[in-house]
């Protein structure tokens, strides 16, 4: 058995917040929870000045498994992972081959249940091949546990294939989260930077501009209520959207809203100061966006924060700008973000921190027992919120960050899975 000891208790799915004892039994599911357990003959580790709290789950992550896994795989991706205090993520579809099918699928959880500390959940794709014109077999592949469909990455343009997505989804017994990367090819313009922004000009490029991914969140708000399906708005990031979002909640929508650490704490300058390491779709935006994303978060129009973790080589980032891919790595660092920029910043209280990174998701996405209560599995993150944290080497295979060298507040001192305890 194992004995925490002297915890300070955090739980957003039961309101726990005090000092507590955890006892967890020799299968890794939680014993009691109680102001003083005393068990001689258990493996005792003494959590004084520490917070345990629910494992973090990000709904939003890229391990590059299969096909690219110089940049990731699902073993790396899971270190990373937990050394940023996550017990749960989910995989996008984006892999080559595409995960839109049952054998794709069924390797992945394969690779998956040799992780020891970290569970590994795969979404799969709305379209065949990513390619925005067939429809996957939702009830077929949810069968094998898919998490979920989306084409992160790439908009869903065609109106007529979303209705249609939607509605096959709203169909089901269960109906699925259809998650959707909203970007207006249309009204684009170019990626990876804001559009009329000081670092666009310097680039040469016209930027893209925020109506493009606007368009597309009032469209989908529309066929949501429609369809009733239950779609979930990937990485926000302008002030409209998040205005749109919180109407279409307020008239009743099916409707969630993620948020990353960087488009809650960077604006468009970060690109003029970390180049390429800042490029990603969609772009960091204005002070006023980013101030916006923050409100919808403290008043609950923006449900979750996932990190959108998306490693890619140093050669790849190293490239000029037009030919460097979009994204960066935030797994690692994701706690430390927002601890500084919401939680000191006062915008935040800590439960309610929790709240974004645990519970939220761990409800939309329909996973049930994650709390810290006897007959649940163990599944804990150790905290320290005063801490001043510096991160300058990664456990993901990649490093493309711009918080790299930042000085940040609060940091994961490890996780708890079943009876795992290991130190970040």
């Amino acid at each position: 058995m194992l004995l925490l000891k002297n915890a300070h208790v955090l739980d957003p799915y039961t309101g726990l917040d005090g000092l507590r004892d955890i006892l967890i039994s020799h299968s890794g599911s939680i014993l009691q929870v109680a102001g003083h357990i005393d068990i001689p003959d258990a493996e005792t580790h003494d959590l004084a000045g520490m917070t345990a709290a629910p494992g973090f789950i990000d709904t939003h992550v890229h391990f590059r498994d299969p096909g690219q896994t110089e940049k990731e795989d699902i073993f790396t991706g899971a270190q990373a992972a937990a050394a940023g205090g996550y017990t749960t993520v989910v995989c996008m579809a984006n892999t080559l081959p595409t995960c839109d099918n049952a054998e794709t699928l069924s390797e992945i959880y394969a690779r998956a249940a040799q992780v020891p500390n970290v569970n590994i959940l795969q979404a799969c794709s709305i379209t065949k091949g990513l390619r925005g014109n067939e429809l996957t077999d939702f009830e077929a592949l949810l069968s094998l546990r898919a998490a979920g469909f989306t084409d992160d990455g790439i908009n869903l343009t065609d109106e007529a294939l979303a209705r249609r997505a939607m509605e096959q989804a709203a169909r089901l017994p269960q109906p699925p989260l259809l998650s959707f990367h909203e970007e207006d090819p249309a009204l684009l313009g170019s990626p990876g930077v804001n559009a009329g922004s000081e670092a666009a000009r310097r680039l040469g490029v016209p930027g893209a501009s925020p109506r493009s991914e606007e368009r597309m969140v009032a469209r989908d708000i529309a066929l949501a209520r429609e369809t009733g399906a239950r779609v979930v708005f990937q990485h926000i990031s302008s002030a409209r959207s998040v205005e749109l979002i919180r109407q279409g909640k307020a008239a009743g929508a099916p409707i969630f809203c993620e948020a990353t650490p960087h488009h809650l704490s960077l604006t468009e300058d970060a690109v003029l100061k970390h180049g390429t390491l800042a490029r990603m779709n969609p772009p960091l935006r204005t002070e006023a966006d980013r101030a916006a994303i923050v409100d919808g978060l403290a008043d609950g129009t923006i449900d979750m924060i996932a990190t959108d973790h998306a490693p890619h080589t140093a050669a790849e980032k190293a490239r000029e700008w037009a030919k460097a891919p979009s994204g960066i790595i935030g797994l690692e660092t994701a706690f430390s973000v927002c601890n500084t920029f919401l939680v000191r910043t006062g915008r935040l209280t800590k439960m309610q921190l929790l709240e974004k990174m645990s519970r939220n998701p761990a409800q939309i996405y329909a996973m049930p027992d994650k709390s810290i209560a006897p007959g649940n599995h163990a599944e804990l993150v150790l905290l320290d919120w005063d801490c001043e944290k510096t991160y300058t080497a990664y456990r993901s295979k990649a490093s493309n960050s711009p918080f790299t060298g930042m000085p940040l507040y609060g940091a994961v001192l490890g996780t708890v899975f079943g009876t795992l305890l290991t130190r970040s």
